[in-house]
């Protein structure tokens, strides 16, 4: 209970406030603001002035809150963090996808989430312009480091995993689901990349690799597998991620914009003459 907008505030005031972006940005998580105000009153209102995915100069106005003060005042911290929150992953994002434009090359997220939030972070990500990631452990088959040393201390190379995850999918899953689950497999080094081809993965994710080392991944991939995926990950960065997507890699993937991208500052422009009080 907001007890201090009860103990200051008229309950018969109303007000029509601007939704602010501080800095320059991408917008997102208008939907969300919609729906926090509804919780806080069904008599707020938020009227969006552009839609999500739109880039917004500093000062501009991105929608405008309007309904009682009491309610607009209780809904005003919760709305924008989740605005600051998810217009700061997008535009993150944005940034990346700007950087590697020219380039045949996606971004994608990660699942390195805020706990509770993956589905609204990923959303952010899409308002971005960037591509989603698996959501969770059960939507794809993706062969990560622990995976492999695990299996390597049971005497199985990384391609003898791969065939392991491709007989595992063909005998688990109708043939309708088989078909659209992805096997991808983690790799820190060119050397392991032929044998593991052979096997027959969808896609490789290549770790903490060098621009000339994924280079040398692509002309293996393209002479031996031309089909697979090839998806850099580790350090992806606004200031490396054109280089990384340069040496010809079909993908990013990135926790950056969902784990420590800043927030975009916005904020409630409260005008004087907004205020009005009922009869």
């Amino acid at each position: 209970c907001d007890w201090t907008s009860i103990s200051t505030v008229d309950a018969s005031a109303t007000s029509e406030l601007a939704i602010v972006s501080r800095g320059p940005g991408v917008v997102a998580g208008l939907p969300v603001a919609a729906a926090v105000a509804a919780v806080a009153s069904p008599h707020l209102v938020v009227r969006p002035l552009v839609s999500d995915g739109a880039t917004v100069t500093a000062g501009q106005s991105v929608a405008t809150l309007s309904g009682p003060t009491r309610a607009v005042l209780t809904a005003e911290r919760t709305m924008l963090n989740a605005l600051g929150r998810l217009s700061g992953i997008a535009t993150a994002v944005r940034r990346l996808v700007d950087a590697v434009a020219g380039h045949p090359c996606r971004v994608y997220d990660t699942r390195k989430t805020v706990p509770g939030w993956r589905a609204l972070d990923k959303y952010a990500v899409r308002a971005g312009g960037g591509w989603n990631h698996r959501s969770g452990l059960y939507d794809a088959i993706l062969i990560k480091d622990n995976h492999l040393a695990a299996a390597r201390s049971a005497g199985h190379d990384p391609a003898a995993v791969v065939r392991r995850a491709r007989a595992f999918v063909a005998a688990t899953f109708p043939a309708s689901r088989a078909s659209r689950t992805v096997v991808e497999i983690e790799l820190d080094s060119a050397a392991e990349l032929p044998a593991v081809l052979e096997a027959g993965p969808d896609i490789v994710l290549l770790d903490n690799m060098k621009p000339p080392e994924l280079a040398r991944c692509v002309a293996i991939r393209d002479r031996e597998a031309p089909g697979v995926i090839l998806e850099a990950s580790g350090g992806i960065r606004p200031e490396t991620v054109a280089t990384i997507a340069a040496s010809g890699v079909d993908r990013v993937s990135t926790g950056w914009p969902t784990h420590a991208a800043p927030w975009l500052d916005i904020a409630l422009d409260w005008k004087e003459q907004a205020v009005e009080r009922t009869a």
